[in-house]
């Protein structure tokens, strides 16, 4: 049953309080935001650009969210390269327009609270929507707090490990060494610094809205060691007190006796 006015708000700061006071809590939380179509349907809108909206404009308020808690890294992922392909053109139109417009407008200031980053082929998007994403990166490059979130756009995760191979491989040749060379000494430090998140940590946890129980290609190399919660909300309807929830359940998990933490962590 969902808790709505004062006793909800009541129960949100207590959740808030214990999660920020007790456990360990994530350093990167990675984000996948599904389910706009579906909860524009479930209201009787047959128009899945009105999610598409809802949905966008809710990644601020997530945001601020992680900003309370101290988390600093997060990564969104906004559409597949699938997606690009696959969706019909008119909603892929209006999906770029609403990128342009929310990052343009809300993360893209010169006050941005967060440094913005973008993983995924910026080729594979329209010229104008790449070109405000990358001047977004160049907006928010000094900012002060520390903190970032990457925008997962015209993103697979197959995909960019073939991208890393690719220029690992391109940065070999130039430097003069023979593949023998390469496969004799080649790491997992050698691929993770050719990836779109190079120089950030990797997700400590991946939350997935909309009842769906897969990663649909999002992070596949970085989330080796994440831990994963799924939500049954749709993205829009995603609530502070179902993000705490999924934070409570990442403390719980890491603080058993037996559980393992990723190397490094």
């Amino acid at each position: 049953m969902r808790m709505a006015g004062p006793l909800y708000a009541l129960y949100t700061r207590r959740l808030r309080r214990r999660v920020a006071s007790s456990g360990p809590l994530p350093r990167h939380i990675g984000l996948i935001m599904d389910g706009n179509r579906r909860w524009a349907r479930q209201r009787g809108i047959a128009n899945p650009s009105v999610g598409h909206r809802a949905g966008g404009e809710h990644v601020e308020d997530v945001l601020s969210w992680c900003d309370r808690l101290g988390i600093r890294h997060v990564t969104v992922f906004v559409c597949s390269t699938e997606n690009l392909v696959r969706r019909d053109s008119a909603e892929v139109d209006f999906l770029m327009g609403l990128i342009e417009e929310l990052v343009g407008r809300r993360l893209a200031r010169p006050d941005a609270r967060r440094r913005l980053h973008v993983a995924g082929s910026l080729d594979a998007l329209p010229d104008r929507t790449a070109r405000v994403l990358k001047e977004a990166v160049e907006t928010t490059r000094d900012c002060p707090t520390g903190a970032h979130v990457t925008l997962a756009i015209g993103y697979g995760g197959r995909q960019e490990v073939v991208d890393a191979l690719r220029e690992l491989l391109h940065e070999q040749a130039q430097s003069g060494h023979t593949l023998d060379e390469l496969a004799d000494r080649i790491d997992i430090d050698d691929v993770a610094r050719h990836l779109y998140t190079a120089g950030q940590p990797d997700p400590d946890l991946i939350i997935r809205t909309s009842g769906e129980q897969r990663m649909s290609n999002f992070l596949l190399w970085q989330g080796a060691h994440a831990e994963l919660y799924f939500c049954e909300a749709y993205w829009p309807a995603f609530r502070e007190l179902d993000f705490l929830r999924a934070i409570r359940s990442y403390g719980a998990r890491r603080s058993r006796p037996t559980a393992t933490a990723a190397p490094g962590r």
